[in-house]
This record gives structure tokens, C-alpha cells and sequence, in this order.
């Protein structure tokens, strides 16, 4: 974890505009020889890969509410955050979702008030223009209902304000049309002990002078959310009438069901923390489960309670005297995908190192069943998750990536391929949509009227199946000897090609956002056995070379998710050059102009020297969590990513070993 940096620590590279390497023979091979051994120089002694996952300010801010309300205040650690909101604040006094974004308001109305109760006061400087951008931008109006619930717990706003999120649905049960199995994993583990916090109505008084009441304007006065019509007019209006019912019901005194679902959701977090502490391996599900558990009677002192605090510690880091919070964290992920960039780089199938990744990755199986049996009770626990302790919620993607790896590195002993392989590939194949793709964590959750619920306003309630997590497992399922005849195969390519954008490109859900998701369609039709001179791919084609920059790279910002006119367009980046040359290799463009000044432009940005000689940097965010609403820096991408482009690019062009 001691390789993390930012960009000025690094030492600057030439500028691409004015050098004009050969990019054949020595120099691309000195590239990747570079990129490997300093990869391998990040490996973990324990056989894995991981760093940081860099995400907005407002996870570190809800480190310091959470310390508050709960009565566990670090001050020392409230200092180092404070260090860290300030390190990140922006001359116009705002703080963004991503590096170079615009000002996010949710972000900044934390921030600020994260900053108010450490006990900076108002009139400090960069609380000055904090509020001026606050105000600049919309106001607490604008917050969304994280944010307003945060205001309302401790005493800012009133809970009337927030939408209802009875505990009662927990006992809904899983045959209703809306039940918290038709919801994402996230959103699971988040809005059940959420419910609590939201049903209880708690506030935790701030001390005089800590309180953000300056943020508040007359545009302010009735923050409820509002219909545009009559009920049944639109799901939408729907809901919100729904919700004015429930928030008025919940006001009556007797509540027959309350005691039953409280008792309910006691349970189900219980049975949902890991045996390492964890809750969900995410941020949100950490804190409301401890939240919930608070309120519920729970003393900080509680074995559930000391271990969920552990856990949460694990999410830390600290550098030149700041602390922030990750929202997640990604070796296995990681780990996967370093060691199939180091195997396509030409890193023998043998080699200690990913004989070393491969068993750490073996003893992280998962193999107890979780919340997706609830849609798919008869298969058999297999996969594995994205972070250290998850093991309710294994993922596709991540058991697709894996077992890409898997099917390539020679361990000693190779048994375990025709027992745990095996498991993982029926537990992928049975975790198949109606509609032929596949979702992150679940099956066929998809009911897009769930989005239109008011307290999704961050609409990511679901887990639909998606292109990118699709192609990869097509990708996958290729080099395991699948072919176009297989059933579940012939649904998934379809599913795939009919979802290409008019233009030639597909939407990425899990990385920014058409250059990924061009990137993973092109490699899974190409390795499954589709024309790659057929229309759908020269379409593709067409879309990559023509969103090329000048300098020869390729990037794309996180806006284009709110404004899809700005796909395919932004600062070029290493990860996204990467993407859009993996895409074009498997295009069979290898050959072509844009792939070779895409090969330059890596070559040239590499950095040649120091500490970090062999890696590549970026500031910007290329991961995406929830589409424009939060997204991710994985700090592995800017190093693997490029590793495997010159990688695949030497092999199509027959190089080194070739």
C-alpha cells in the first residue's frame, strides 16, 4: 500500500507531441520488460496484487459523522481527515465526484459539515468558499438523500424531508413484487440496517457553533420531494404519493409489525457480517450496519461491534499526515488482472509469482451460499468476490477474470482445476439472466420501476445484466474450450450485439464508460468465434480510431455518463488507450495507424525513471460505481492495463516469443 502516489511525485515524462520512438523490436520490448518487473516489484508476499481505490471525499467525510453519532470519536484521526478534505478542496472552494469533474454539491455539503463538526469555523477561509459554492450551485435543495438523512440525523433538516424506508420491508415476503432481493447487493446490505436509522429517527445533537445552519437559505423551506402530476400518472408521482402515505402511517402510534422487523433486520445484519467484521466489503453497508446495530442497543464494545470497527479500520490509509477512507477494496480483482497482463507479457505459466497468485486465489473460493441463492436456489456456491471478506456476495466478474487466470498458470499441482474450476465455472453459468447477460451479483435484477422509488435517487437499486460483465465472461468461456454452438453461449452473444449504440460503441458499467465497454464487446465476440470483418465490428472500429486524440492516446471522462454527446471524448489516459487498443487488437486492426500512435503514446508516457520506473500515471477516475453518480480510481489500472495492450500488440504483430 506504499506505492500510492499522486502525480507530482512522479518525474515528468517527454512530451508525446515532439518524440517519435520505433515503437518495434527493442523498445517496445525494454516497454514491457519495464512495466513487468515492476508490476511483480507490487506483489504482495502472500501471493496478491491491491491498491488504493480512490473514490470521492464524502466516504472519508462519513467516517467523521459516523464517530460522532456513535460516540467514538478519534481525534486524531478527525484530524488527519480534516487534512485530507483540505488537501482536496478546489480554489472555487468545492470538492468533485471525480478529478477534474464538476462540483459535486453532496460532496461539498459533507465536506463542509464534516469540516463544521471537526470544529473549523465558519468564517475560516475555505469555509467561505465552500459555501459560495454550495450556494453556486443549488444548495442544500440539490443534496440527495444520503446526504439530506445525514443532515437529518444530526438535527439540520427533519426527517420529514427524507423519504420513508420502513423496516417493516423486511418482512415482505420474496415472492412480492418489491422485496429486498429484487434490489442490488448494495443497495441491500446498505437500506436494510438504513431502515432502522430511517424508521428510529434519531438525532444526534451538535454542540454550539458546529452546526451548518448558514447553509440553509429560503429556497430551503420544504426540501420534500414533489410530484409533477396525479398518483398512477407515472411510476414516479406514484411513489411519491406512496411515500407521503407511508411517512403518515408511520406517524400513528401503533405499529403491530415494528417489534417483528426490527428483530428481523437484527438478525439478518448479524448473519451478514463476515467472520473478519465486515458488512457487504463496501463503505455504506459498514456504516449503516453499525449505525443500525447502535441504535438497536448495541454497546461499541459488542464482539459484532469491535469487529465491524476492525474491519473498518482495514479501509484506511494514511499519507503525509492524512487519513481518508476507501469505499471498497479490490485484490481480487487486482490480482486477477495483474497476473493475466504479467501471462500476456510472457511471464512463463510456471513462474513463482503466479504460482503465488494463483494459490492465494484458490484459498479465497467462496463456498457458502449467499443472498443470490434467494433467486437461484439450486446452484452450488463457487465464485469468488472482489474484496479480502465478502463472502455473501461473490461476483461474476470477478469469477470470470479469475478463472481466465486460472486456465492459464501451471501450478504444481493442477488437480483442483477438475473440482474447484469446475464448481466455479456451474455457479457462473447458473447465475445467467432470462434476457442471455449476466449481472454483477445477481440474477435477472432488473426491474427498472424499482429506480423511480424516491429514495433511489442515485438510480443504482438494481443490478442489471450488462454488456461489459457479458463479454468478459464470453471471453472467458472461450479459452475453456466454449464454443458459438452452446445454448447459454449463442444467448449472450446476442445479448451483446443487440445492445451496440447506433454509433458503433457499447455502454460500460463498470469502467468509463464506451471506450470500456467497446473494449470488453470486442474482445469477447473476437475470442468466441465472431466474423471480426462483419458489420458490428467495423461500426466499432470506426467509433475507436475516430475518438482518438492527437497525442495518440484515447480517455473519456466520467461526464459522459450524464452527457452521452461527450462519449469517447477527454484528457488521454493510460488505462483508457489501453482499452481502446485491446479493442482494436481484437478487431484484427493491429496493424492500423491509430493502433501503432496508441502503442507510441503508451511507450512515451511511460515513466523511465525512479522509484515508479516501469508504471504509468493518471489522475483521472476510470472506474465507474454507480453510473454518474460515483465512480473510482483503481490505482492498478494506470499499471496492468497498459502491460497488457503493448503485450497483445506485440503478439499480434509477432514479436518477442512470437
Amino acid at each position: 500500500m506504499e506505492n500510492m502516489t499522486k502525480s507530482e511525485d512522479l518525474e515528468p515524462v517527454g512530451d508525446p507531441s515532439k518524440i517519435r520512438l520505433d515503437i518495434s523490436g527493442e523498445v517496445l520490448d525494454r516497454a514491457i520488460e519495464s512495466s513487468q518487473e515492476y508490476l511483480l516489484s507490487c506483489q504482495d508476499e502472500e501471493g496478491y496484487w491491491v491498491d488504493e481505490l480512490e473514490a470521492n471525499v464524502t466516504i472519508s467525510a462519513e467516517l467523521i459523522f459516523f464517530m460522532h453519532f456513535t460516540d467514538r470519536l478519534d481525534s486524531a484521526k478527525q484530524d488527519q481527515i480534516v487534512k485530507y478534505l483540505l488537501h482536496l478542496q478546489r480554489e472555487d472552494g468545492s470538492w468533485p465526484l471525480f478529478y477534474g469533474g464538476l462540483c459535486d454539491i453532496n460532496s461539498t455539503v459533507e465536506a463542509y459539515m464534516a469540516l463544521k463538526m471537526a470544529g473549523l469555523p465558519a468564517n475560516q477561509e475555505e469555509m467561505v468558499r465552500a459555501r459560495q459554492a454550495i450556494f453556486a450551485n443549488g444548495g442544500i435543495k440539490k443534496t440527495r438523500v444520503f446526504t439530506k438523512m445525514f443532515l437529518a440525523m444530526f438535527g439540520q433538516l427533519s426527517w420529514n424531508d427524507c423519504p420513508a424506508v420502513p423496516v417493516e420491508i423486511i418482512l415482505l415476503p420474496n415472492s412480492f413484487f418489491f422485496n429486498i432481493y429484487e434490489i442490488s447487493s448494495w443497495s441491500r446490505g446498505t437500506v436494510v440496517p438504513l431502515s432502522v436509522v430511517r424508521s428510529l429517527e434519531p438525532v444526534h445533537e451538535l454542540p454550539e457553533g458546529r452546526d451548518v445552519q448558514e447553509l440553509f437559505t429560503e429556497k430551503d423551506g420544504d426540501l420534500d420531494f414533489k410530484p409533477d402530476g396525479l398518483p398512477f400518472t407515472s411510476w414516479k408521482n406514484t411513489f411519491i404519493y406512496l411515500d407521503r402515505l407511508t411517512k403518515v402511517v408511520g406517524k400513528f402510534p401503533w405499529k403491530p409489525f415494528r417489534k417483528k422487523a426490527l428483530r428481523k433486520i437484527e438478525q439478518w445484519t448479524l448473519e451478514h457480517q463476515e467472520d473478519e467484521g465486515d458488512f457487504g466489503g463496501i463503505q455504506p453497508a459498514m456504516f449503516n450496519a453499525l449505525l443500525a446495530l447502535n441504535l438497536l442497543g448495541y454497546a461499541n464494545d459488542h464482539p459484532a461491534c469491535v469487529k465491524g470497527m476492525e474491519a473498518v479500520d482495514r479501509f484506511l490509509l494514511e499519507k503525509e499526515g492524512r487519513l481518508w477512507m476507501q469505499a471498497c477494496v479490490s485484490p481480487l480483482w487486482d490480482t486477477a488482472i495483474a497476473a493475466n497482463a504479467l501471462l500476456d507479457s510472457g511471464l512463463p505459466s510456471d513462474h513463482p509469482a503466479l504460482i503465488n497468485a494463483g494459490e492465494w486465489i484458490v484459498s479465497k473460493q467462496v463456498i457458502k451460499r449467499g443472498d443470490w441463492q434467494v433467486k437461484n436456489p439450486g446452484a452450488e456456491p463457487g465464485g469468488w468476490a472482489f474484496e479480502f471478506y465478502n463472502e455473501l456476495y461473490p461476483d461474476t466478474d470477478d469469477t470470470a477474470e479469475i478463472l481466465l487466470f486460472l486456465n492459464r498458470v501451471d501450478m504444481p499441482d493442477n488437480r483442483w482445476k477438475l473440482s474447484e474450476c469446475q464448481r466455479a465455472m456451474d455457479w457462473l453459468l447458473s447465475m445467467q439472466s432470462k434476457s442471455g447477460g449476466w449481472g454483477a451479483f445477481d440474477m435477472d435484477n432488473d426491474k427498472e420501476v424499482l429506480n423511480e422509488i424516491p429514495f433511489a435517487d442515485h438510480k443504482a437499486l438494481l443490478d442489471p445484466p450488462t454488456v461489459d460483465v457479458t463479454s468478459r465472461i464470453l471471453w472467458m468461456l472461450s479459452q475453456w474450450g466454449f464454443n458459438k454452438q452452446h445454448p447459454q453461449v449463442q444467448r449472450a452473444i446476442q445479448f451483446v450485439k443487440e445492445r451496440q449504440e447506433v454509433d458503433g460503441c457499447w455502454f460500460g458499467r463498470w469502467g468509463v464508460n464506451y471506450i470500456y465497454g467497446s473494449f470488453l464487446a470486442l474482445n469477447g465476440l473476437n475470442a468466441i468465434g465472431e466474423d471480426m470483418k462483419a458489420p458490428f465490428s467495423r461500426k466499432a472500429v470506426v467509433w475507436l480510431e475516430a475518438h482518438q486524440n492527437e497525442d495518440g492516446g484515447w480517455g473519456e471522462t466520467c461526464q459522459s455518463y450524464a452527457e452521452p454527446s461527450l462519449r469517447g471524448r477527454g484528457k488521454s489516459t493510460a488505462s483508457q488507450t489501453a482499452w481502446a487498443l485491446l479493442g482494436l487488437i481484437a478487431a484484427d486492426e493491429a496493424e492500423s495507424s491509430a493502433v501503432k500512435r496508441g502503442v507510441r503514446y503508451l511507450i512515451e508516457t511511460q515513466n523511465d525513471s525512479g522509484e515508479f520506473s516501469g508504471s504509468w500515471w493518471e489522475d483521472e477516475f476510470t472506474g465507474t460505481g454507480f453510473p454518474v453518480h460515483f465512480f473510482i480510481k483503481y490505482h492498478m489500472y494506470q499499471h496492468f492495463f497498459p502491460l497488457m495492450a503493448l503485450s497483445r500488440y506485440r503478439q499480434a504483430a509477432g514479436g518477442k516469443g512470437h
